[in-house]
């Protein structure tokens, strides 16, 4: 009987230490990161952003999310986290199958002890621009239609140069060049419904749809700059020719590849066709509605 009960004893022993060792290992690995992002937009069903943080200079990530709500909270491998030098927030595939962060990386920033300031500049805005920001982008355009013989149209055409010492032409906008996964497009807004004028790489040379687009007229692609006539193939709704004062003219930075026919959140340059406005006459853009985003990440 005495040798039972110190048996019995005994196993109740192992029985706790095993139980004390467990609850030892099942001491939480994982620590919180927590983001606060301003200016966000919702990117449909088709896409998603994903938080990296940059550990030993390779890519971890911490999750992904379609809300732009904010404050949102995420948790991250403790050792990682700790480790971690930079966040930076991409846009990704829903689905998605490579692990790997997409060209499109929208937000940036490295820490500073347990936070990190992030904005779009550090990361959209390719490394060695000659402007270091969106916000010091400037702009110009005129109003004229070279893509058709009919002269009584000219301000159904909008085009992104300096003709003030015509025939010379020079680029009318001074824009950042762009990260790998962006380019810049422009818009007219007509009664609330945004137009393409196409999108581009660089304000020196034609837009990707000059030779393309369905809008211009039957004389031709237009100068070597970014633009577009808006004379033809009017969408549902609206009529071409048109005449673009009052209507607001905008330069957006867009993701690329872009599954969306809406300008993206990005907007630098913006300006409202004055109601007096010459044709081919120079007309200076203003500040667009948001020329950068930012935020902070906290981990804790």
């Amino acid at each position: 009987m005495i040798k039972k009960t110190f048996l019995g004893l005994l196993a109740l022993s192992v029985f706790a230490v095993s139980c004390s060792s467990d609850d030892d290992n099942n001491t939480s690995t994982t620590s919180d990161l927590t983001l606060n992002l301003q200016g966000l937009e919702a990117l449909g069903s088709d896409y998603v952003y994903e938080g990296w943080i940059i550990v030993d200079g390779q890519p971890v990530s911490t999750g992904t999310f379609s809300s732009v709500a904010f404050p949102q909270t995420f948790p991250v491998n403790t050792e990682q986290l700790e480790n971690a030098t930079t966040f930076v927030l991409s846009i990704e595939p829903a689905v998605d199958p490579d692990p790997a962060p997409a060209a499109t990386k929208l937000l940036a920033g490295d820490f500073s002890g347990n936070v990190a300031n992030v904005n779009s500049d550090n990361i959209v805005v390719g490394s060695g621009s000659a402007v270091s920001s969106l916000g010091a982008s400037t702009g110009k355009y005129i109003l004229a239609t070279p893509t058709d013989m009919d002269d009584t149209n000219e301000s159904s055409g909008v085009w992104f140069l300096d003709n003030t010492n015509a025939p010379n032409l020079v680029p009318g906008l001074n824009l950042p060049t762009l990260a790998d996964g962006w380019k810049y497009e422009g818009w007219v807004v007509f009664d609330g419904t945004p137009i393409s004028t196409g999108t581009f790489t660089s304000a020196e040379a034609a837009d990707d749809n000059a030779t393309t687009s369905i809008f211009k007229g039957d004389a031709g692609s237009g100068p070597g700059y970014p633009g577009e006539d808006y004379l033809q193939n009017a969408p549902a709704g609206l009529t071409f020719p048109t005449d673009l004062k009052g209507r607001t003219v905008v330069i957006s930075v867009e993701p690329y590849p872009d599954n969306s026919t809406a300008p993206f959140t990005l907007k630098p340059l913006a300006h409202m066709v004055p109601a007096n406005a010459m044709d081919h006459t120079v007309i200076d853009m203003g500040d667009g509605p948001v020329e950068t985003l930012m935020g902070s990440v906290t981990r804790n």
